[in-house]
């Protein structure tokens, strides 16, 4: 079973940093390169650059908690209801046929 785990190609949680604007500001954000990817296909999803996609989710962060204390862990939160979400998906397509 941890073969599934510990075998994976390294190159898949490799951190990777960012550089862009929230809000204005310029910042950086550092996450592995899966989470990158699946940020990547969310904004796609939304019609949105990637850049554009996180500053908009940290803007509704701040309008509903005022404050974002750990963004780059609701960023790989988010990516895992994004995935639970296409698991759903692949399995109500998978029930109609």
């Amino acid at each position: 079973m941890c073969e599934i785990f510990a075998g994976q190609d390294p190159n898949r949680y490799e951190c990777v940093t960012r550089r862009l604007r929230l809000n204005g500001q310029s910042t950086s954000i550092r996450l592995e390169r899966s989470f990158w990817r699946i940020l990547d296909r969310i904004a796609e999803r939304e019609g949105l650059t990637t850049p554009a996609f996180i500053s908009r989710l940290h803007s509704e962060v701040l309008q509903l908690h005022g404050e974002a204390p750990n963004f780059t862990s609701l960023l790989r939160c988010a990516c895992t209801i994004h995935l639970g979400e296409y698991e759903q998906d692949a399995g109500a397509r998978i029930a109609a046929e």
